[in-house]
C-alpha cells in the first residue's frame, strides 16, 4: 500500500473513532439528564398538588385535605391578652408518603410538606357546651423541606403563605429565614417541627423508635 493510502486511511480511522467517542459521550450525558430528571419527576410525585413556577414562587396547593391530618392547635385572643400572634385554627396536614417514612425512621424525609390551614374561631357556644368552635377559612401557609431547592436554609426547610384573609394569592415567595426558621428552630421539637403539639407524630415516631 502507497505511503498516502495509509496515511488517508490512518486518517479516516482517527476521524471515526473520534466520531464515534463523540457519540457515545453525547447519549452518557443525556442519560444522566434523564436520570436527574427522572429523579426529579419522582419526587414531585412523592408531593402531590405541590407545584412551583420557573422563578421559585410556589403555587397554591390543592388536594391537601386528602391528606394525613396531624392536629388543629389552637391559641385564640381571649387568652391571651385579646392580642395573641396567631389567633386561629390551624389543621395542619402532612404529605401521606412523608408521614409513612415518617413512621418508619423517626425522621422527617426529603420532600415533606406541611400544610397549616387557618380558620377563624367562629361560636364559643354549642350544644355541647362552651368552647371555641371553628368559624370560616382565613389563610394558608406551607412547609417543605428539599435539600436541593433549599439547600441555603436552615434545615432545608422553606416557609410559604399564601395570606391570612381570602382571597388567599395563587402564588407565594419563600420567607424571609428570620420570619419563620429562627422560631421553629429554637423552639419545635424536632427537626424544625412542634411535634410536642401534635400527638399524631409523637405516635409515629415512637412506633419507629420501638422497632
Amino acid at each position: 500500500m502507497k505511503t498516502s493510502s495509509r496515511r488517508n486511511l490512518l486518517v479516516a480511522v482517527t476521524m471515526t473513532f473520534v466520531m464515534i467517542t463523540t457519540a457515545v459521550i453525547f447519549i452518557s450525558e443525556q442519560s444522566r439528564s434523564a436520570v436527574a430528571q427522572n429523579t426529579a419527576t419522582n419526587k414531585t410525585a412523592s408531593m402531590p398538588g405541590i407545584r412551583f413556577t420557573g422563578d421559585g414562587r410556589l403555587l397554591r396547593p390543592s388536594g391537601y385535605r386528602r391528606w394525613t391530618y396531624v392536629g388543629t392547635p389552637l391559641t385564640p385572643n381571649d387568652m391571651n391578652s385579646g392580642n395573641a400572634p396567631f389567633p386561629e385554627f390551624h389543621s395542619v396536614y402532612i404529605n401521606p408518603p412523608s408521614y409513612d417514612q415518617y413512621g418508619k425512621t423517626g425522621e422527617f424525609p426529603d420532600g415533606t410538606v406541611l400544610i397549616k390551614e387557618l380558620v377563624s374561631v367562629g361560636s364559643k357556644e354549642a350544644t355541647s357546651g362552651n368552647g371555641y368552635f371553628m368559624g370560616e377559612f382565613t389563610g394558608l401557609e406551607v412547609l417543605i423541606k428539599d435539600k436541593t431547592r433549599f439547600k441555603d436554609e436552615p434545615g432545608n426547610w422553606a416557609f410559604f403563605s399564601f395570606g391570612h384573609e381570602y382571597p388567599l394569592k395563587d402564588a407565594a415567595t419563600i420567607q424571609p429565614t428570620a420570619n419563620c426558621n429562627d422560631c421553629h428552630g429554637g423552639a419545635a421539637d424536632d427537626d424544625y417541627v412542634f411535634t410536642q403539639y401534635y400527638p399524631v407524630l409523637r405516635e409515629a415516631k415512637g412506633k419507629a423508635a420501638a422497632e
